[in-house]
């Protein structure tokens, strides 16, 4: 089966750059054969006179191809040799939604414009970049330079190529990342999100969470009103963010993490961004790629932040979903390891299945109590004479199966589970990994408390 899907990604990888040169771009496409994997490629680029037209030429026909704009990082220059390069990823719309990452890269000869490309899966890239580039330029010497020239410098593209990756699976297998050596995955990852941390302060929040709800909602608004009166106190409502939809996504990234941190009592950061460009992503998703600089307030300093931030509509109640991948590396390193931090990035690859299959556990209950709660509605509301306390009924009911309903949704963000002591006839809440092994160590006396379950007061 691994082989199998080996060779599928090989023989996409290898459509991929056919699909070039097939739309008129390159006209003596040469191919470098790569046993352990990925494609290499280069050429002579026809009709262009420039390195940017003949990126551009190269990244149009991919378009075409696959329906989907490539997503290109900054261009630098290849030290040691007049060419230029940037990374791109990619996601084949029409070939199951397969994710590539690769380098482009062009150099302009004495008559003409020459590129090439190397490319893998996104999860593997992060590995065989380093590789793939020695093979290239031992075999291609753009605008004549020697070939030793040109392999050093793959060794120091824009003053530091990717550093030598290893692929790592959330316990869970909800998403996988490439990572150097040295990085810790803090323990707070699971669910489709990876936090890691470098060991020079570096850090990525790949698939990081922000849940917010619409303050444009009369539910929400509502909501909001109680709260100022004093109520709903220790309830999930009074640790949520409060936020309009819609509006610019920078912005609402800045504002969001600044809300977040106040209500975990945590200092602001100063965040300043420098351009902000939209990404292409699949509706009803609003996504942007951010750059710019971040200063934790912490005595870290001052950090380079590469962001894909992405925004959700909002749902019936005002509740909406917005996901951040989110790289910072302190300014004396940027320019060592940028290539580094987009490989990171590139690589990181959620396995959807799981994650739904994790989010299905969890609202499952909370959806069983909603229509509960509609049917008692219904039934109450036959009672005309008891209309009024119906209602207040059904709204208590609401507001207490909500309350649960965000406590597990918090419980799922935090990684944690809470379990019961049969002996004791208590309820804690413990990090998973731990309620996992005591329930497996005494069935008996251990068991997991599913949300419509928690105890008031105790649970949430």
């Amino acid at each position: 089966m691994r082989a199998s899907k080996r060779l599928l990604t090989e023989l996409s990888v290898v459509v991929l750059f056919v699909a070039v040169c097939a739309a008129g771009s390159w006209a003596q496409l040469k191919t470098i054969n790569n046993p352990s994997g990925g494609m290499i490629v280069y050429g002579p680029v026809e009709g262009q006179t420039t390195e940017a037209g003949a990126m551009g030429a190269v990244l149009r026909s991919l378009h075409s191809e696959y329906g989907n704009k490539p997503e290109v990082g900054k261009v630098f220059q290849v030290r040691g040799t007049n060419s230029v390069a940037a990374f791109f990823t990619l996601e084949k719309r029409n070939q199951g939604n397969m994710k590539v990452a690769g380098m482009i890269i062009a150099a302009k000869a004495s008559d003409h414009v020459e590129a090439a490309l190397v490319s893998d899966e996104a999860s593997r890239f992060g590995t065989t970049v380093n590789p793939m580039l020695k093979m290239l330029f031992d075999s291609w010497h753009p605008g004549g330079v020697p070939a030793t020239g040109a392999a050093s410098s793959s060794q120091s593209a824009a003053t530091g190529e990717p550093a030598a990756l290893r692929p790592y699976t959330l316990p869970d297998r909800s998403a996988s990342v490439s990572l150097p050596d040295g990085w810790r995955v803090s323990p707070q990852s699971g669910m489709g999100t990876i936090i890691a941390e470098g060991p020079n302060g570096e850090s990525a929040y790949l698939g990081y969470p922000l849940v917010a709800s619409d303050t444009n909602n009369p539910s929400v608004r509502q909501t909001m009103a109680i709260l100022q009166r004093g109520g709903l106190r220790n309830t999930a409502y009074a640790k949520a963010l409060y936020y309009p939809y819609g509006g610019d996504l920078g912005r609402t990234f800045v504002d969001l993490v600044q809300m977040q941190r106040k209500l975990t009592g945590q200092n602001s950061v100063t965040v300043k961004i420098t351009s902000e460009n939209p990404v292409q992503f699949p509706p009803p998703w609003r996504c942007a790629r951010l750059a710019g600089q971040v200063d934790a307030n912490d005595g870290t300093g001052v950090k380079e932040m590469n962001t894909v931030f992405c925004s959700s509509p909002p749902g019936r109640f005002g509740g909406y979903m917005n996901l951040a991948y989110h790289t910072v590396v302190p300014v004396g390193l940027a320019d060592k390891e940028r290539a580094t931090m987009g490989a990171i990035l590139a690589s990181f690859t959620p396995n959807e299945a799981v994650i739904q299959s994790q989010a299905n556990a969890i609202a499952a209950p909370a959806i069983a109590q909603i229509h509960e709660i509609g049917r008692q509605a219904e039934q109450q509301a036959a009672a005309v004479h008891a209309a009024e306390d119906a209602h207040n009924r059904s709204v208590e009911q609401r507001w207490d199966a909500q309350d649960k309903q965000n406590q597990g949704f918090s419980n799922y963000l935090l990684d944690q589970t809470v379990i019961q002591d049969n002996y004791n006839g208590t309820h804690s809440t413990e990090w998973n990994q731990t309620a996992d092994a005591m329930v497996k160590s005494n069935p008996q006396r251990y068991g997991y408390v599913d949300t419509p379950n928690f105890w008031k007061g105790v649970d949430y």
